[in-house]
């Protein structure tokens, strides 16, 4: 089974998100929005197959990381994270919460070794 395909996102905790992206827009050309910004590419195994990876800053006063005390998480892209969570499970790998479904996607969250949160992501028509 192939489990990540890829890096979905990075998130990481600042004091002023709203002054990070702007400094990220102005000294390193990052196309940012309310979110952060989004890295579009191209799949190498199909080269028609687009995929995006999310930059986003967040409050260091956000709860959404834990939990974890870490100042980041990372968001891996997967395939078929049904039947990962299950294999997860089965090998004593601790599942945060559920997998929840929105339009761009499912996602689910475990803590690795270290109990550093990490989010998994299977993007919609995958």
């Amino acid at each position: 089974m192939k489990k990540v395909t890829g890096i979905g996102g990075i998130f990481f905790k600042c004091k002023d998100p709203n002054k990070m992206k702007e400094w990220y827009q102005k000294h390193l050309g990052l196309d940012t929005n309310p979110y952060g910004a989004s890295f579009e590419w191209y799949e190498a195994a199909d080269s028609t197959k687009k995929g995006l990876t999310q930059w986003t800053p967040f409050p260091e006063t956000t709860k959404y990381f834990e939990p974890s005390q870490r100042e980041f998480m990372i968001n891996y892209r997967v395939e078929n994270l049904e039947a990962l969570v299950e294999e997860l499970k089965k090998e004593g790998v601790t599942i945060v919460d559920k997998i929840e479904s929105y339009d761009y996607g499912k996602f689910v969250h475990i803590l690795d070794a270290e109990r550093n949160k990490v989010e998994l992501w299977e993007p919609a028509g995958e």
